[in-house]
């Protein structure tokens, strides 16, 4: 009787921690809607009043510590990771070093030091850049940063005075850009439709770029140097998910890209959003479509590529400062950014072009991911320097 009595209780004992696990958010947030657990740890849960008694405490007061998280398996939700990878994708929490003894933080991977050479190195091998008999600029009317909202019209003639299309476009990674260019929609909102060939399009612009050219393979070797690729084709694979993968700045429809924000430019609440590449301005410019206002700045290079914050309108919407890198290759441009956004997502990103210091700001859009946790490039300009 003794020995059934105990039998009965040690069951007892066995649910009710099975029970007291499934009552639990430990390792558990973010998670969509299980009906095998009591109760939920998502924030579904709060309209649903079905959430677990400790979900505050686990899933929102700790949401950006590891604590209690060390070497839990991905989760898209999370606002940051705590495993083996957070490091390599940039998107570790503030305290994984110290809870989980890694590595927490990209910088620590590939430094500030390394990215300086490797942006070098690119500069050194932009043999498609413009020469200054190929492009001429006219800059006109200067700026203080106080005054770039004024959408005041003080330059008369156009930025572009001349570009050799005929020697730069022919090119076959200028010519895969501009096939790229003119795939998108600029109101967002509008849900974007590839069809195969502009598929292809996307395709042919990746490997022409990074696959075909030396500066290309530069940052390839780089990366693949420092663990962040095994292969080519995985490089080219990231690139295409990250710049091209569709996702939704408005109205849930599928309607933006990192390549269509920054080198296509978009309009969204009645302003220029993102448009940050100086031949996409050239041809606007050129069709009449644009109108340059003036610049707030102007990089310290004297040959091309050069850096520059303009004002303009196109179509009658208006950017403040849209920041370019006036001059490069496609795949200058491409690689540049790319680097920044692989090596400091969401972060400033030091680069050195001809011994000048050159920080691209990089936005992750975090409402959306690919792959491993993977988010989609939400922006990547040249930042405004500090006067």
């Amino acid at each position: 009787m003794k020995v059934i009595a105990v039998l009965v209780l040690s069951v007892t004992l066995f649910y009710q921690g099975y029970s007291n696990s499934l009552d639990s958010c430990q390792g558990r947030c973010g998670y969509g809607t299980d009906s095998s657990f009591s109760c939920q740890c998502n924030p579904s849960c709060e309209r649903y009043n079905d959430c677990c008694s400790d979900y505050a405490e686990i899933c929102k007061t700790s949401a950006t510590s590891c604590k209690g998280r060390c070497g839990e398996k991905y989760n898209s939700q999370n606002k940051c990771h705590c495993n083996s990878k957070c490091s390599q994708y940039s998107n570790c929490c503030s305290d994984y070093a110290d809870l989980c003894g890694g590595d927490g933080g990209g910088s620590g991977v590939i430094t500030d030091a390394e990215i300086k050479s490797i942006s070098e190195a690119l500069y050194t091998l932009d043999s498609n850049k413009a020469s200054a008999s190929e492009l001429i600029i006219d800059p006109q009317a200067l700026v203080d940063n106080s005054q770039t909202s004024s959408q005041s019209d003080l330059s008369p003639r156009p930025l572009f005075r001349y570009v050799d299309e005929g020697a730069l476009f022919s090119r076959p990674t200028y010519a895969a850009f501009l096939a790229v260019l003119d795939n998108y929609q600029r109101m967002t909102g509008q849900t974007e439709d590839f069809s195969p060939q502009q598929l292809a399009e996307q395709e042919t612009f990746v490997k022409e770029t990074m696959s075909n050219t030396e500066l290309g393979r530069e940052l390839f070797a780089f990366l693949y140097t420092k663990g962040v690729y095994a292969t080519e084709e995985d490089f080219l694979y990231d690139l295409k998910m990250m710049w091209f993968g569709l996702y939704s700045r408005y109205n849930k429809k599928m309607d933006s890209s990192g390549f269509e924000h920054i080198f296509a430019g978009e309009i969204k609440g009645g302003k220029v959003s993102g448009f940050h590449n100086w031949i996409q301005f050239y041809l606007l410019e050129k069709r009449g479509q644009l109108n340059y206002y003036s610049h707030s700045f102007n990089g310290p290079w004297t040959t091309y590529p050069d850096v520059m914050g303009m004002q303009f309108k196109w179509d009658g919407y208006f950017k403040q400062v849209g920041s370019a890198v006036i001059g490069c290759s496609p795949e200058f441009d491409f690689a540049l950014y790319s680097l920044c956004y692989i090596t400091r997502p969401g972060k400033q990103c030091r680069l050195s072009l001809g011994g000048k210091e050159l920080i691209i700001q990089t936005y992750t859009w975090d409402n959306s991911f690919y792959g491993d946790g993977k988010k989609f490039i939400g922006s990547a300009f040249p930042a405004t320097p500090r006067n």
